[in-house]
């Protein structure tokens, strides 16, 4: 996992938006294509940089790639994030 794929796919709020759909569970390019106003080349692109930062998973049925969370990275991230944040207390 690379940490600055993560942070930079999570940095634009239409990818946040993307994968706050599929929380719902896994949709084609094309359900989540009606549910915003890109084009076809930009939903690609956008797609592009979740897979990469391995935020989704994607599997071919027939003609339609589904798209899905991988909840594995997300838990990853958040202990990254935790812990860069977190307070430590020196032992006694």
């Amino acid at each position: 996992m690379k940490q600055q794929d993560i942070f930079r796919a999570l940095s634009d709020p239409s990818r946040r938006r993307i994968l706050k759909a599929l929380q719902k569970g896994s949709m084609t390019a094309g359900e989540i294509g009606t549910l915003f106003k890109f084009t076809g080349a930009s939903l690609s692109h956008h797609f592009s940089i979740l897979k990469s930062a391995d935020l989704v998973r994607t599997e071919r049925r027939g003609q339609h790639i589904i798209y899905s969370l991988n909840s594995t990275v997300f838990e990853d991230a958040s202990r990254i994030v935790l812990d860069l944040f977190s307070v430590r207390r020196p032992k006694p």
